[in-house]
């Protein structure tokens, strides 16, 4: 239990074998040379695969581990102008992995920070001169313009991007968010006001073609109302022509009461033409004429 241990140990310094993990890959080189790479999870004797060469590396080379997992980063505050010069702040979002280690270890001594300013300028370069309005509601499309212009070249440097997001987009200067809100807010006022006014002016359009057909109703009424009464009158005059004489002039004589005309009468018997002053008094308070054609009623 005790020698199995120290064996091991010294099996792994002499790199008579390696344990790769998941998302890990391991870059041999020996002498300045890159020999080859095992990126197969498991356990792997590199005297099998590079052959007695691989005894060397512990002495004369180095063993590179390199992870290729997914990685995620986020820029904050990129700074980009739109076409109408306001100055606006981008947040970006994008995934790499190393899809070549030896180009990845090789060809570009901080590929990570070389990916950063890549995204960086190309979103700058991307957005920049955009109507404010296509850069807050096309960020999809912006995205993938972005990737496109950055993937060929990282590419080289052994790594592949992923998916590229523009999360967030904003002012930079409080005054001008001020400014946008007040307006935004008197637009509402405006929209709602008129919207106010439209109703009220439908109410109305309303009220008043319902007071039409109210009145055209009406007055079909009215017009009919003769017609009935002139029938009903004809038939009774057919029937007994004394009572609608008598009808005749009890309507004359309330036609005559609600006009508040004045009415000269004069008996059959007399033979004498009163001369009627419409001044003339009987004591009553009412003109002479209207309290005989009272009494003729009576």
């Amino acid at each position: 239990m005790v020698i199995i241990p120290i064996i091991l140990r010294i099996a792994t310094s002499f790199g008579l074998y390696v344990v790769v993990q998941e998302c890990e890959s391991h870059v041999y080189t020996l002498f300045g040379k890159v020999m080859g790479t095992i990126d197969e999870p498991g356990l792997h004797f590199p005297i099998s695969i590079f052959g007695p060469g691989a005894l060397l590396v512990p002495f004369f080379g180095k063993r590179h581990v390199v992870s290729t997992a997914l990685r995620q980063h986020y820029l904050r505050g990129q700074m980009v102008n739109s076409e109408e010069g306001t100055p606006m702040g981008v947040g970006l979002w994008y995934e790499m992995e190393v899809n070549d280690p030896v180009a990845y270890l090789f060809i570009n001594t901080n590929p990570e920070g070389s990916l950063q300013a890549n995204v960086a300028s190309s979103a700058i370069s991307t957005l920049s001169n955009l109507e404010m309005d296509k850069m807050l509601e096309d960020r999809h499309s912006l995205s993938r313009t972005v990737r496109a212009a950055v993937s060929p070249l990282s590419e080289k440097w052994g790594y592949r991007l992923g998916s590229v997001y523009i999360r967030k987009v904003f002012f930079t200067d409080q005054q001008m968010v001020h400014n946008i809100t007040d307006k935004v807010v008197k637009r509402l006022i405006q929209v709602t006001s008129a919207m106010k006014q439209d109703g009220e002016n439908r109410v109305g359009l309303i009220k008043s073609e319902t007071a039409k057909e109210v009145s055209q109703k009406m007055a079909e009424a009215g017009a009919m109302r003769p017609d009935i009464v002139g029938k009903m009158l004809n038939e009774i005059g057919k029937g007994d022509p004394e009572i609608l004489e008598s009808t005749l002039e009890v309507m004359e004589v309330e036609k005559l009461l609600s006009s508040r005309a004045e009415i000269s009468l004069v008996p059959r018997e007399a033979n004498v033409m009163f001369n009627i002053n419409s001044s003339g008094g009987n004591g009553s308070g009412k003109p002479r004429e209207y309290v005989e054609a009272e009494e003729t009623r009576r």
